[in-house]
């Protein structure tokens, strides 16, 4: 996977263990951070307030690496910014969540609150934890836009400069555990969202085109999502649209 979108940040030396029980058996008690305790406490609103459900597939991602190797030279002297490629998985996001306005929505009681607006959090390590800022009005964004927010926001995260306005909203999220090595996970909502994109590793496996086996750059899509809300039918489409979309992204471009 592309480690240029969330760079793993170097872990915080521990503290010094306080010795207790038995000797040479050491333990040691470190208070959560306020952000770790937060976030432990969203984590949990999640789990127990919305009826959590994941759908997977994958995606070739053979055309997307080859656009990339085409024009990131050039992308990066007009635009000052690395091509990476979660600006590609952003603009496939809004493609489908256009499509599908309902997984861009909200509970709020037993309403439904959608969003005429598209404000994307992206899953950002840091060295505190993971944060999740908000790239606002992403479907008025250019991609050197996107990846310049999400440039940002890495540096932020490490210097620990992000505000308070920085992480709050979003409509929807998308998180890569790819950086990491990750191959399959089922990624945990970002409350109160409805629903988010799990990417993953790159990996080249054996597959299947007209007829012949061959080897195709792959990745593991997971979209987890409140099923309150979301059907399970708008929830598959949704990823089908990003995996289409991101497939041949050309239709990206003529918006079929």
């Amino acid at each position: 996977s592309d480690p240029e979108t969330i760079a793993p940040s170097p872990p915080l030396p521990p503290p010094a263990p306080s010795l207790s029980g038995e000797a040479g058996r050491p333990e040691q008690r470190v208070p959560m951070t306020r952000l770790r305790a937060r976030i432990a406490e969203r984590l949990v609103q999640a789990q127990q307030n919305a009826a959590l459900l994941t759908t997977f597939n994958e995606v070739n991602l053979t055309a997307i690496l080859a656009l990339r190797d085409k024009y990131k030279d050039a992308f990066e002297q007009r635009h000052g910014v690395r091509l990476g490629f979660m600006s590609f998985f952003v603009k496939a996001a809004i493609e489908a969540l256009q499509r599908f306005p309902v997984v861009n929505a909200t509970v709020d009681g037993t309403d439904i609150l959608y969003h005429g607006y598209y404000d994307i959090g992206i899953a950002v390590s840091s060295p505190r934890g993971l944060v999740v800022p908000i790239l606002r009005n992403c479907d008025q964004l250019a991609m050197a836009d996107i990846e310049q927010g999400i440039a940002d926001f890495g540096r932020k995260a490490n210097d620990g400069t992000l505000s308070y306005e920085e992480l709050t909203g979003g409509t929807f999220s998308i998180t890569n555990g790819g950086v990491f090595g990750s191959l399959l996970s089922t990624p945990i909502l970002n409350p109160p969202q409805s629903a988010i994109l799990g990417m993953h590793k790159i990996q080249e496996r054996p597959i299947v085109e007209n007829g012949q086996i061959v080897a195709a750059p792959m990745m593991y899509l997971a979209l987890t999502y409140d099923h309150r809300l979301i059907d399970g039918r708008e929830a598959v489409q949704f990823l089908v649209t990003i995996k289409e979309a991101l497939e041949d992204p050309a239709r990206l471009v003529l918006r079929v």
